[in-house]
């Protein structure tokens, strides 16, 4: 049995460029379908969020127009719901790195909010990196490695390929337009290679022990790498 360390954005909310705030947190199918994977395979998680508040599950996650109907709606909330992990997270900055066996980051738009900019997550990005442990993120889980820096200044990533949520993505998604900034082009001028599948279908890479997925879809087979390389 091995230990995973889920880390999970702590923000239900999105700042835009005009300063509103969009409704997020977590996007639940990235995080159900990798816990459910890992707990089948006989491995324990631990869930980390900044500060150790409870993490919001993105409600647009949760809806039958992206869970696959009603039925898959109810069935996704159902296992959100069954996730005791949740309810008492510990705080990333309180995380020792030696305790755990592997790190995953879940997407949603939460982690272009906080996890983003989190120094302590970024801390323990670049030690996980460096310590050969495997490292699996999906979706915008990559905006967390903007926060991770080596001594110098540069990119703890950068010159890894990576699969993140794409530009076209985010622009099909609806939000490109209103957004701060684009992951896809923050990953990129940091020095990290972007490696961009379709819009929507399933895309991992792994390179070394970083294992990176594009989307919610990635979501399985990200999760089958994984536990691959816990062997």
């Amino acid at each position: 049995m091995a230990k995973i360390l889920m880390v999970l954005t702590g923000a239900d909310s999105w700042t835009l460029k005009d300063g509103t705030k969009h409704p997020t947190g977590f996007w639940a199918e990235e995080a159900v379908v990798p816990y459910q994977a890992l707990k089948a395979a006989g491995h324990e998680v631990t869930v980390a969020t900044p500060g150790g508040v409870v993490p919001t599950p993105d409600a647009g996650s949760l809806s039958a127009q992206f869970a696959g109907g009603e039925d898959g709606a109810r069935q996704l909330a159902d296992a959100v719901a069954a996730m005791a992990e949740l309810r008492s997270p510990v705080a990333v900055a309180d995380v020792a790195l030696d305790d755990y066996d592997a790190v995953f980051y879940p997407g949603g738009h939460g982690p272009m909010e906080d996890l983003s900019e989190d120094a302590d997550s970024g801390r323990l990005l670049t030690a996980a990196l460096a310590s050969g442990k495997p490292l699996a993120v999906v979706c915008h889980g990559p905006a967390a490695l903007l926060a991770a820096r080596e001594a110098d200044g540069t990119s703890s990533f950068a010159g890894y390929r990576i699969a993140a949520f794409t530009n076209d993505e985010e622009i099909q998604g609806g939000l490109a337009d209103k957004a701060k900034w684009l992951l896809e082009d923050r990953l990129a001028a940091d020095g990290v290679v972007v490696d961009k599948a379709a819009p929507w279908t399933p895309h991992v890479i792994v390179d070394r022990n970083l294992i990176t997925g594009q989307n919610p879809m990635s979501s399985a087979p990200l999760a089958a790498e994984l536990i691959k390389a816990l062997g």
